[in-house]
């Protein structure tokens, strides 16, 4: 047996031992009764969480089995979050990025960004990292990073056939899948669904502030982030990090020119797929001024996202009744994820319910003389570096409702400490096992972890500093 795995299954245990103990012993001193119940069922996810005893889904249905049964919740009350709007947010966005992979045209999107950046041995990973962010801004991280890498080692493969003829090969490549990875983590920050972490951190917003972060507002923010980000991650790799002085890969052109005429002509589904897409996004970009012009509020994001969704079942393509979509196809659906959002928001439900939420703002609120920058910037370097070896959304669940607190109790704009926040578990480049676009990269053979560590702090280090700066400058202007 692994040490992996005797950790996990020691966790299995513990989690739950020290439920049994707080519930058994009941101090009744320092918190009320309902706080101590709520705080050993946050102890009991958190360890479950943060070494994975059981896979992070499962753990997320805890509050609706304990919640009841501690008098914390009612059963309506503790399943409620599972159903909240936001859930179905995600849900929407879901089932587009489901339609757009099944007929293939995140594929189309992808080639075709990555032949307008040009052939020469940069052009091409800038090509990857445009093509990767852009669809990571709507589709998950892992499919895109599935979907692009086969098509990197295409790409590796024609250089191979020339390696004599280059002295970089080795730092060309490993720029290359890097770039693959890091844009894939760092291009869903850039809207509210392109990233677990964003949609929980809007989800504890609105339970825990009663305010709302729509897909507007969340975009004065992401697109700047991710577009530093993006330029810092490419200038590092290719002028810095992994320097090859490799000019133009003969063959690249073709090969890029004969994948795109692959696809053929747009066809039927894929043309439908880009029109609801494009209403979609045009719904969520001009919502005000789409509810001004038809005086109403019916248009909200959830209603977007889901309007969107559902259409994709409702286009037939033939007298047969074949449509754009089926049931089947939902199978494919992250259903986990949304429950894991569900889980979060129950416990940060509790949090508030039982008070934490105002005695941590309490007690922050004596330490009023602490620079505001350095707070964010400690909190946004914890963030990032811990989100390395645990789940950035169990990570985001458990901080976000801990940082607005500290900002209640401050009395500083609560987007100014929580956006970095939220945004630094997303930006994971250290390790193969802290994101799946890491593992993916890795397991291609061409980067050794030593590579990986190396680029991975010093961007973390750049990361840390652009989300400091995103914090204090931009993340003010949310709401």
């Amino acid at each position: 047996m692994s040490s992996r795995t005797s950790v996990k299954y020691l966790a299995l245990l513990v989690g739950p031992i020290i439920f049994l103990l707080i519930q058994i012993v009941n101090p009744q001193i320092w918190f009320p009764e309902i706080a101590w119940d709520v705080f050993s069922i946050g102890i009991w996810m958190i360890i479950w969480w943060v070494f994975e005893a059981i896979p992070i889904f499962a753990t997320a249905l805890l509050p609706m089995i304990l919640f009841p049964s501690t008098g914390v919740f009612k059963l309506a009350e503790a399943t409620s979050p599972y159903a909240s709007p936001i859930i179905f947010l995600f849900m929407g966005g879901f089932m587009l990025a489901l339609a757009m992979e099944k007929h293939k045209l995140h594929k189309r999107i992808a080639l075709n960004l990555i032949h307008l950046t040009g052939t020469n041995a940069n052009g091409i990973i800038l090509g990857f990292m445009l093509a990767t962010a852009v669809l990571s801004m709507w589709i998950s991280n892992t499919a895109t990073t599935v979907m692009m890498l086969p098509i990197a080692l295409s790409v590796v493969k024609l250089l191979e056939k020339h390696n004599d003829s280059f002295s970089g090969f080795g730092r060309f490549k490993t720029a290359l899948f890097l770039s693959i990875a890091y844009s894939a983590n760092v291009g869903g920050m850039a809207t509210i669904i392109g990233t677990p972490p964003n949609v929980v951190l809007v989800g504890l917003v609105q339970n825990i502030l009663g305010e709302t972060i729509d897909f507007v507002n969340w975009l004065i923010i992401g697109i700047p982030t991710v577009t530093v980000m993006i330029i810092v991650i490419y200038q590092l790799l290719t002028k810095v990090l992994f320097k090859h002085g490799i000019k133009k890969i003969e063959g690249a052109e073709s090969y890029i020119h004969k994948e795109i005429a692959s696809l053929g002509q747009w066809s039927q589904e894929e043309k439908w797929v880009a029109i609801i897409f494009g209403i979609t996004a045009i719904c969520w970009i001009g919502k005000s001024q789409i509810n001004s012009l038809i005086g109403s509020e019916i248009l909200n994001d959830t209603v977007t996202a889901m309007s969107g969704g559902l259409a994709t079942f409702l286009i037939p393509l033939n007298k047969s009744g074949k449509m754009l979509m089926n049931w089947e196809d939902m199978k494919n659906l992250p259903w986990g994820i949304l429950i894991l959002f569900g889980g979060g928001m129950a416990l940060a439900k509790a949090m508030e319910e039982a008070g934490f939420v105002d005695m941590i703002g309490q007690a922050i609120g004596t330490y009023k003389d602490i620079p505001i920058w350095l707070l964010i910037l400690v909190l946004t370097a914890l963030s990032l570096f811990l989100t390395e070896i645990m789940s950035n959304v169990a990570l985001t669940t458990i901080a976000i409702p801990m940082v607005l607190s500290i900002s209640s109790g401050l009395e500083v704009n609560p987007y100014l400490l929580a956006v970095p926040v939220a945004m630094a578990t997303s930006c994971a480049f250290m390790m193969p096992i802290s994101t799946p676009p890491n593992a993916i990269v890795f397991s291609s053979g061409y980067i050794n972890i030593k590579q990986m560590v190396r680029a991975g702090i010093i961007l973390n280090l750049f990361a840390i500093i652009i989300l400091v700066l995103a914090g204090i400058f931009l993340a003010p202007y949310i709401n």
